[in-house]
């Protein structure tokens, strides 16, 4: 299992597209993929779940992959949340 810290960038924090685009995203991965906040931690490929976390601009969260595939998982994903979700 492996996790990183990161920071959510853009504008609108984490609505229903950037969601979407994130959750496409990991459900390729057959790693299980977390995003964790101080309140809560969630299963990363159920859009309910992302959304649930109310993540807006500047907030932090932990990503956590853990399987076969968990490092390209973390690496591929930490990308979106950095280049703001842009698909």
């Amino acid at each position: 299992m492996i996790e990183k810290e990161l920071k959510i960038l853009n504008e609108d924090g984490l609505h229903a597209r950037p969601a979407g685009i994130f959750v496409k995203a990991a459900g390729v991965f057959k790693s299980k993929v977390l995003l964790k906040t101080d309140q809560a931690s969630v299963n990363a490929k159920s859009i309910m779940n992302v959304m649930s976390l109310g993540l807006t601009n500047g907030m932090k969260v932990t990503l956590v992959a853990d399987g076969e595939d968990e490092s390209l998982a973390l690496e591929k994903l930490s990308e979106i949340i950095n280049n703001r979700f842009e698909a």
